[in-house]
């Protein structure tokens, strides 16, 4: 198709920065050491390969998450490196490690009949499972965000009370001007997780 994937993290997290949009704190890790230096004794951390031939990363074992000694860190950190030797070029980031909660995923794409198309649905592994998602054309409104979430069969374990409504309605509110205003052919926040009142974008792919 002709596009390519913005693997830079920094200029994505800048993206979601400018956007209003919540992410994860994260840094590039060359070495063993400098993940080490992130992680810092403050908590357990996540490690990710990032390259264009690995768009899923989990069943790739190139995701290696709550880590929290130095051991873990150093044996995560070789076994990555040594997975990602054949996707090179590659990059690898640490993050700090979200609490658990409830997976969605905020995506987009262009259709060819219908332009910029939002999606929002069970995020994580439960996509595919399930295929409980909603659709709408960019770009969209409170009404539409709100249409969205009513249709999903898992609505209520999304957003099981009015406040987690209004965070989700306004975080598509988010993405879809950010969708807009930009000249991307698809992007994929999966999963967004929702935990203790609010969310973490934990995970992004953007097509340009």
């Amino acid at each position: 198709m002709g596009y390519r994937v913005l693997v830079d993290y920094y200029a994505a997290r800048k993206m979601l920065d400018r956007y209003g949009i919540r992410n994860v704190e994260s840094t590039y890790v060359t070495n063993e050491d400098s993940a080490l230096s992130f992680w810092n004794k403050k908590g357990p951390i996540v490690l990710k390969v990032l390259s264009p031939k690995a768009l899923h990363k989990s069943k790739s074992g190139l995701v290696a998450v709550r880590l929290d000694s130095e051991q873990e860190i150093r044996n995560a950190f070789k076994s990555m490196q040594k997975s990602a030797s054949k996707l090179k070029p590659y990059k690898m980031i640490a993050q700090r490690m979200v609490a658990n909660g409830i997976e969605i995923i905020i995506g987009g794409n262009v259709d060819v009949q219908f332009g910029k198309m939002l999606l929002l649905g069970l995020g994580g592994i439960y996509v595919e499972t399930f295929k409980d998602f909603a659709l709408r054309r960019c770009p969209i409104t409170k009404y539409d965000a709100g249409s969205m979430l009513e249709q999903l069969k898992s609505k209520r374990v999304i957003a099981p009370d009015r406040r987690s409504e209004e965070m989700i309605i306004n975080l598509l509110l988010k993405v879809s001007k950010m969708f807009e205003d930009n000249s991307f052919k698809e992007l994929d926040l999966n999963p967004i997780i929702l935990h203790d009142g609010t969310y973490d974008a934990v995970d992004l792919r953007i097509l340009k």
